[in-house]
């Protein structure tokens, strides 16, 4: 006996199940797409950015998560430098490596302080490094933009909120050391003199001023919800989406603007299958489904995307897979 599969869908008044918000919202500068490890935050993030780089000048799509699938997505070699996506004259694709760009960073201190062996020890024992990398990327654009858009293939849930809490925290001690550089700045220069270290305290405390500013900037536009907005992938399990509700509940403490959801990864069973596992994983996909309505449905733009037979993988692949974040899909 067959079984009719019909689709969980939101009552009463429901906004458009679409990201065509986010395509037609032109001032919008950065875009982060996020949500628990292996829900395909990759898949959507490039698929975005392919959707955006039809109606923006420039699109630079980032990725922050340490385990890099950019790459293997696109089916195309990306490196730390924004580089041109095959099939496109105005995508272009990046890959942060936190180590690479520490390393970058300590010599380019040593060089000027003469302390290399110290900074070193010190920056790769850091916690949260690699967001602390992400992070000085993302004051590097805000200082050149010269991207229309930059979206960002986040790292799982964790690594995400820290990275976002970032300029906050940030702020706060660049605040708390230039108030010490004021008061201790001529000091460290006599004892850095004694030390025969050459450090000068003021030009480093000149620094830390001028990268306050940025660091400030960013925080301001992270908070505009004209400027920037985060988009949550889940897939319709309950881990998955407890995870979206404390990732809203800390973006909207955050102040940053969330208001799409895209569900990955749904099944279109055919009416007349047999498929007992089919049947149970349909069943249970639509009772998370429904939880996800309740929740979301009145406030947020939910995109539901099927389950495919094959690999979302190449530039092809991904563009059609693309039109389904516009256009609803349908089996």
């Amino acid at each position: 006996m067959s079984t009719a599969y019909v689709m969980a869908e939101p009552e009463g008044d429901a906004l458009d199940a679409s990201l065509q918000n986010i395509l037609d919202q032109k001032s919008l500068k950065w875009i982060f797409v996020g949500g628990k490890g292996g829900v395909g935050k990759t898949t959507t993030s490039c698929s975005l950015a392919i959707q955006l780089a039809k109606h923006r000048e420039s699109v630079l799509l980032i990725s922050t998560d340490p385990a890099h699938n950019l790459s293997d997505a696109f089916s195309q070699k990306f490196s730390k430098e924004a580089t041109p996506v095959n099939g496109f004259t105005n995508l272009s694709a990046m890959e942060i490596d936190p180590n690479a760009a520490m390393q970058d960073m300590v010599e380019g201190a040593s060089e000027e302080s003469g302390m290399g062996s110290m900074m070193q020890d010190l920056a790769f024992s850091i916690p949260g490094v690699d967001e602390a990398m992400g992070f000085a990327e993302v004051m590097k654009h805000v200082k050149s933009m010269e991207f229309s858009v930059i979206v960002f293939d986040t790292a799982p849930t964790g690594h995400t909120l820290r990275f976002l809490s970032f300029p906050t925290v940030l702020s706060k001690a660049l605040t708390k050391l230039s108030s010490i550089g004021g008061r201790f700045g001529p000091m460290l220069n006599q004892v850095s003199s004694m030390m025969g270290a050459g450090v000068d305290a003021n030009n480093m405390f000149e620094k830390l001023e001028s990268m306050k500013a940025v660091v400030e900037e960013v925080n301001s536009q992270f908070k505009n919800p004209e400027l920037t907005t985060f988009v949550p992938v889940m897939i319709s399990e309950f881990l998955s989406l407890y995870e979206t509700e404390r990732l809203i509940q800390e973006l909207t403490s955050y102040e940053i603007d969330v208001h799409a959801i895209c569900v990955n990864q749904l099944l279109y069973p055919d009416a007349d299958t047999n498929c007992k596992h089919c049947r149970v994983r349909w069943q249970q996909q639509q009772k998370y489904l429904k939880e996800a309505y309740e929740l979301y449905g009145e406030d947020f733009h939910i995109v539901k995307m099927p389950l495919l037979s094959e690999e979302v993988r190449g530039t092809d692949s991904l563009k059609k897979f693309s039109e389904m974040l516009i256009t609803p899909y349908k089996p």
